[in-house]
């Protein structure tokens, strides 16, 4: 029993799924064991826990965090939600190009995009909470945002009609976004896991 790889995605985006043990009483399942994740390849280090709760039609995003670094292992643990991740790394030949996904409490599904994605989601059932663990500790000095309706990013959210907060609203695109000098933190040669994720 354990987790496993489903499938990858853009180069670094990692689904994963976990045996699930089912009975009258219930079931019970492992979502995360660093043995497993270092076996897989994957940070297998988070410093940082996150919950939230929210109704539908509910979008957050399009969040991340240069410094430090910061990937992010996001599932719901409630209702169901459209989980995102967009490549911002500079020089990645994915640059601007997304994943997304349904996922919900039922299916136990998780995805992993390191630091250099932005990551965002759009709750679809009337209320649904996601938890997600990250590899850098959250530092309100070193984050930012790429707007969640981008028209170069062209994302498929599955709703038209959603509550996005005045911040995420008002976030640049994703080309001002790489006209600023932070943006080179996702150039180079760290367009892979970083070293601090990797921890291997």
């Amino acid at each position: 029993m354990g987790v496993r790889i489903e499938s990858r995605h853009l180069g670094d985006i990692v689904v994963l799924v976990s045996d699930v043990f089912r009975d009258e009483r219930g079931f019970f399942k492992e979502t995360y064991r660093a043995d497993q994740f270092r076996e897989l390849g994957l940070p297998h280090e988070f410093v940082q826990d996150n919950h939230s709760g929210s109704v539908r039609g509910v979008l957050r995003g399009l969040h991340f965090q240069w410094e430090p670094p910061m990937g992010k292992l996001m599932r719901v643990t409630r209702g169901a939600a459209f989980l995102v991740a967009v490549d911002i790394r500079k020089d990645s030949p994915t640059l601007g190009m997304w994943y997304g996904r349904e996922a919900s409490a039922e299916d136990g599904v998780q995805i992993y995009a390191p630091a250099g994605f932005a990551r965002g989601f759009c709750v679809l059932s009337d209320y649904a909470e996601i938890q997600y663990k990250c590899t850098g500790v959250y530092n309100s000095r070193g984050e930012g945002g790429i707007r969640w309706n981008d028209p170069e990013l062209g994302i498929a959210w599955p709703l038209r009609e959603v509550l996005v907060s005045p911040k995420d609203r008002q976030a640049p695109t994703l080309a001002e976004w790489l006209a600023r000098p932070e943006a080179e933190y996702f150039s180079g040669s760290e367009l892979a896991y970083s070293q601090a994720e990797r921890a291997l």
